[in-house]
């Protein structure tokens, strides 16, 4: 579908009036984003989440987001196409407009795709579905967890590592963990869960007797 780049339609109208549309709806009001969240990304994450809440699209939204970070990190000519500050801002939001009606999108965010293109902020496409998915974890009680080992920890050793982390968690949320390798840390793990970051690694245990050592010579 992103081949129709170059045929761009001649409607314009429409594509104001989708932008005001989504602007006024997005508003905040009775609809509160469940997490804080910061920066360019955060603004522009929370106003689609709070449409898609409104229009019970929360979770077409989310795919179709995942699908354009998907596309843009595998197509080169739609990535060009967001980052290419030749590409005037009239002829970038004809082409989003056409190019996801052709796709089916859903209104909340094909206008919101319009909305990025007209204040020039596609290139942070990217950011904003990662700040997103932030969004809807919070939204769905879900707290991430990633545990950093040396080696690939066994079920055995993931089962305690969830049990140890349950006590952070407030009633009704669940944990999601994840796990990663990195050889460098010798052994021992290190946890970063929410906005906490524990390291109980060798390698930091290690940098902590040679700072000693090095101070007391």
């Amino acid at each position: 579908m992103f081949r129709s780049l170059g045929r761009l339609a001649n409607r314009t109208g429409a594509v104001q009036s989708a932008i005001r549309s989504f602007a006024a709806e997005a508003a905040p009001a009775d609809v509160k984003v469940p997490t804080s969240v910061f920066g360019v990304a955060g603004k522009y994450a929370s106003a689609l989440y709070v449409s898609a809440v409104r229009g019970q699209q929360v979770e077409a939204v989310e795919r179709e987001m995942r699908e354009l970070v998907t596309v843009t990190g595998s197509n080169p000519t739609f990535a060009a196409f967001l980052r290419d500050p030749s590409v005037s801002k009239e002829v970038r939001v004809k082409a989003i407009e056409e190019i996801f009606k052709q796709a089916q999108y859903s209104p909340i965010t094909t206008n919101f795709l319009t909305l990025l293109a007209d204040s020039g902020r596609l290139s942070f496409l990217p950011k904003i579905a990662a700040t997103y998915e932030d969004i809807l974890m919070a939204h769905r009680g879900q707290v991430k967890a990633t545990v950093t080992a040396a080696l690939e920890l066994t079920p055995a050793e993931l089962a305690e590592v969830r049990e140890a982390l349950a006590g952070m968690l407030s009633a009704g949320q669940t944990l999601q963990l994840q796990q990663r390798v990195d050889r460098s840390i010798i052994g021992g793990v290190l946890v970063d869960i929410g906005d906490k970051h524990i390291d109980l690694s060798i390698r930091s245990k290690i940098r902590r007797m040679e700072k000693v050592l090095t101070e007391s010579l």
